[in-house]
């Protein structure tokens, strides 16, 4: 069981941070810096901007319930 929740913690945590650099960004801050300011056909849409989001979310929300389980064994192990 926890080798199962730290993979799905690794493999969830990589998925999170592409999904994260794939967000457009929003002007200013480090995203300028990097350049991040350079506008791409691939944020145009707003229906894939709202489907990013909400892949985001809900791999965010797997992060943190595999985070909690790995917490739960360690805590009753």
């Amino acid at each position: 069981m926890r080798i199962a929740l730290q993979a799905v913690v690794v493999i969830s945590s990589l998925f999170l941070v592409l999904l994260i650099l794939m967000h457009k960004g929003k002007g200013g801050g480090l995203s300028d810096m990097f350049g991040g300011g350079v506008s791409s056909s691939l944020g145009g849409s707003s229906i894939a901007e709202r489907n990013l989001n909400r892949m985001t979310i809900i791999v965010s929300i797997v992060w943190v319930l595999a985070i909690i389980g790995l917490g739960l064994v360690a805590r009753f192990q």
